[in-house]
């Protein structure tokens, strides 16, 4: 649905270039949600919005539901951004009309006949939630209403694809899950795919089906959840489930033992226990329900002159657990 490859953008200010986008490749598949991770700076909302061609990229290409917006001038990639709908951190309603003068604002630029207007965002606002406060102006609405209108809007062209540049971020965190929520819904009851940008891991615990990392313009993990989660070593799993400074356990050694899917058996340890003869030590960790799998972290000690620790140990990886030690 979202392909872009070899993509690289490049800002000239007083000082030095600077690069916001080095070379990114990204496929988001039909009816998937995918993250963008990184701290501020990193280039996420300059991808987002070379996606949308809102930033023409220096190099490569972006193509989305099979149209090549990188080939587009600018008359074909007007018409073609009705296919995309966008979300915004701090929601960009206009303060004089109500919220469903925003959403049929949408609907007006694009040419639709006023009662088509009317009867659309009476739907979309029906769509979330926000039926009884169609009269009312951004100033009387919640921040959590404001998104519900946003999002209202981004749907207005009934498009197949959703960009989300820190759609939750403004918001606290009931709301912020009430948010989720409904995204998830959209994203099942339209069959929406979705590319969001945030620096908050909740929102991939919450909503996503994979994801990507991001640093200094460059992707430095990218995957599924799932999959990501189980590699030894994966940074996904180290900001998602952090276990802290490494203590130290005399006579034993540490180990980060990462489970997803279906290797998150709560009693691995146990016969693990039981079949090497070890003695384990549960040090820190955190398991989890996630919208893509169970997912989670353990640090465990194990003695280190144990004769069964190789065979415990070799047995964990054959599992499919993600074992490291633990620095």
């Amino acid at each position: 649905m979202i392909r872009i490859e070899g993509l690289r953008k490049t800002f000239y200010g007083r000082g030095h270039p600077v690069t916001a986008v080095d070379g990114v490749d990204l496929t988001v598949a039909e009816g998937e949600v995918f993250g963008v991770v990184g701290r501020s700076g990193a280039g996420k909302s300059t991808l987002l919005r070379c996606v949308n061609m809102l930033e023409r990229p220096d190099e490569g290409r972006v193509t989305v539901d099979d149209v090549e917006l990188t080939a587009l001038r600018e008359d074909r990639l007007r018409r073609a951004r009705q296919g995309i709908g966008m979300v915004h951190q701090h929601f960009a309603l206009l303060a004089s009309r109500t919220a469903a003068d925003n959403v049929s604002f949408a609907l007006e630029v694009m040419g639709v006949p006023r009662r088509e207007r009317a009867a659309r965002v009476a739907e979309l606002l029906d769509l979330v939630g926000l039926t009884d406060r169609a009269g009312a102006y951004p100033a009387q609405l919640s921040g959590g209403q404001k998104q519900r209108v946003g999002i209202a809007r981004a749907l207005a062209s009934r498009p197949r694809v959703l960009l989300s540049d820190e759609a939750t971020s403004a918001l606290d965190p009931d709301t912020t899950s009430a948010i989720l929520n409904l995204l998830r819904g959209l994203t099942q009851q339209l069959g929406l795919t979705i590319l969001l940008i945030t620096h908050e891991m909740e929102v991939v615990k919450r909503l996503c089906d994979a994801v990507a990392i991001m640093r200094e313009g460059r992707f430095v993990e990218s995957g599924r959840v799932d999959q990501l989660l189980s590699r030894p070593g994966s940074q996904l799993a180290r900001d998602i489930f952090p276990l802290g400074p490494v203590p130290t356990v005399p006579g034993h050694l540490l180990y980060d033992i990462t489970l997803a899917g279906p290797v998150g058996d709560e009693t691995f340890l146990s016969d693990l226990t039981r079949r090497h003869d070890l003695d384990v030590r549960i040090v820190a960790g955190a398991v989890e329900q996630l919208e893509a799998a169970r997912a989670g972290r353990l640090r465990i000690a194990l003695p280190g002159s144990a004769p069964g620790l190789a065979d415990g140990l070799r047995e964990l990886r054959a599992a499919g657990f993600g074992v490291e030690e633990a620095r």
